[in-house]
Order: C-alpha cells, then structure tokens, then sequence
C-alpha cells in the first residue's frame, strides 16, 4: 500500500502481481483448506493430550491424534513452502512471511522431537509434555498467520476504496 489513503508509508503485504499470483494458485485453496483442518486437529488432540495427563487414560488416543496432527503441519509445510514460491518466487522466507516462517520451524523442531520421543520410548508424560509444547509454538505461529490474513484483508479493503474514490475524482 505505498499511498494508501489510511497509511501511505505503510508497505503493502503482496503486489498486484503477488495478489494475482496468490488467487489464482490452487495452493492458496489448499492451504485454506489444510490450516482449518490442522487446527480442528490441534484441538482435539490437545483434549486428548490434557485428558492423558489428568488421568493417565487414553495414551493411545492422544499418540494417535498427536501423530495426526503432525502429519498435517508437515503437508502444510510443504505445501505452504510451493505456495511461496509461487507467489513470491521462493520457497520459504519471502520477506512478507518471513518471520511466520522462521517460527514455524520451532513449531516443526518441537514437533519433530515429539516423533523421537515417541519412537525412542521416552516416557509418555514426556511425550505428552513435548507435544504441549509443541502445541503452544503452534498456537502463537497460527496467530501470526492469522494476523497476516487480516492485513491482506484490510489491504483489499483499503486499495478498494482508494479506488473507489479515484473513480468518483474525489480526494
């Protein structure tokens, strides 16, 4: 948004080439897709998770939502990084999600280390509490997003009513 009416030294989130780029990619309707269902997944298992660990019942439940829900962040991830690519031109840290994507690494290494914690037999409260964790750097990365949504929202916006008032000539 270089002059836009609301903030004019404002920098605009994507170019109208980013923009045309982001809408008509099928992997921006894939990630609006796989981000819902990654969070549906994330509550659940985070009920699970807190289940297991106030009665020590349903450890078999929460692996498996754990696992189900790791395997989503990391299709998310890779799906996320050929997003980027598309409309930015590479594969992960483009300037505008830069730091969304810097952290989602500490999401994915949390993650990850859940997964060796699973397959190396550590205790399960570790396994739990890894994953907790894990669930907490996701939840802070998912507000991050988030909030990058809401400025391309109000980006739209604000560049739709700055051209609805250049095309009434008013200032």
């Amino acid at each position: 948004m270089p002059n836009s009416p609301q903030n004019p030294s404002r920098k605009a989130l994507y170019t109208d080439e980013e923009r045309a780029r982001r809408d008509a990619t099928p992997w921006t309707l894939v990630q609006g897709i796989l981000a819902p269902l990654q969070f549906l997944a994330f509550g659940v298992s985070l009920v699970l998770v807190v289940r297991f660990l106030l009665t020590g019942t349903g450890y078999e439940a929460a692996t498996i939502s754990i696992l189900i829900k790791t395997l989503l962040l990391y299709t998310i991830m890779v799906t996320g990084a050929i997003w980027e690519k598309v409309v930015f031109g590479q594969y992960l840290f483009a300037p505008a999600f830069f730091w969304e994507d810097v952290f989602s690494f500490g999401v994915i290494a949390l993650h990850t280390a859940y997964l060796w914690a699973l397959f190396t037999g550590q205790s399960d409260n570790t396994q739990m509490f890894i994953a907790l964790a894990a669930y907490a750097t996701y939840v802070i990365n998912a507000g991050q997003f988030l909030w990058k949504l809401r400025q391309a929202r109000l980006q739209a916006a604000s560049e739709a009513a700055g051209s609805l008032v250049m095309e009434r000539g008013t200032p």
